[in-house]
């Protein structure tokens, strides 16, 4: 069962440079993950926070419809696979003749449908779309690997300049009960465009420790605050991480945080701690 309003992203526990993928004004916004890790949750988020904010025009193409979004800033049309259309590239096509502002594909399925995603990512749409893979890398090669090989090197080329910014997540179980969503971002720059050109992921990881200023975090950033926070068992974080020593450096520095806090503590006098 899920919620009858759409979720705020506050909610989702997600890092707070998410939101900065609903200030984006074009491209293509991919959201990985395995199945059941709560992209569709994510993406009903980034809908409302726009569908709050900014007056514009909002299309979702969803198999099956999961969140319903009233009309607030924004209007949003929403439209069922099955019912409004027979399949996501005919509901593609007809949305981006309607020329909205963003444009939400439930799921890139096929070669055709990430065809015109990307085509309208290029010609000034913001696209956000889901993909099931584990992490950045893997997310931009699915795209890539999904059309034949002559096509290949076209499809890189057109995604080094449609891609805006990719976010994987995974839901773990929260300390206490429940379930907790670590992620990671890259936001896109020269590089990373770079490097989706040459088919260089393997780099990639690299790009998101660069790129930190302009919003990106990694998963192990992601993983030592729900650590910090109580969130998530370290244990768990540790089986999770995908570089091991950044994670631990991570959580050295946490430690070490507070020891140099309590020595400073003992410097003062017993009254200062009031």
């Amino acid at each position: 069962m899920l919620p009858l309003k759409p979720p705020r992203l506050a909610s989702l526990n997600l890092p707070p440079q998410v939101e900065l993928l609903t200030h984006l004004a074009r491209g293509l916004v991919l959201v990985g993950g395995p199945a059941g890790s709560g992209k569709t949750t994510t993406l009903a988020a980034l809908v409302e926070e726009i569908n709050r904010r900014d007056p514009l025009h909002i299309v979702t193409i969803e198999d099956p419809i999961e969140y319903e979004h009233p009309h607030r800033q924004a209007v949003v049309e929403q439209v069922e696979i099955g019912v409004d259309a027979p399949d996501f590239p005919t509901a593609l096509r007809s949305a981006v003749r309607q020329a909205p502002d963003v444009i939400v594909v439930g799921e890139m399925r096929d070669p055709e449908t990430m065809q015109i995603a990307l085509a309208a990512a290029e010609t000034g749409h913001l696209v956000f779309s889901t993909v099931h893979t584990s992490d950045v890398a893997s997310t931009v090669a699915r795209v890539g690997d999904s059309f034949p090989p002559e096509r290949q090197n076209t499809i890189r080329q057109e995604m080094s300049i449609a891609l805006s910014a990719v976010l994987v997540q995974a839901l773990l179980p929260r300390v206490g009960g429940g379930r907790v969503p670590a992620a990671e971002l890259l936001m896109i720059s020269y590089g990373a465009r770079h490097h989706i050109r040459k088919n260089a992921l393997q780099h990639l990881n690299q790009e998101i420790t660069i790129t930190r200023k302009q919003g990106s975090f990694t998963l192990e950033e992601c993983l030592g605050r729900l650590v910090k926070e109580g969130a998530l068992d370290r244990a768990e974080a540790t089986a999770r991480a995908a570089h091991l020593d950044e994670l631990e450096s991570i959580l050295r520095a946490e430690r070490q945080a507070p020891e140099a806090a309590l020595g400073d503590a003992g410097l003062r006098g017993p009254f200062d701690r009031r």
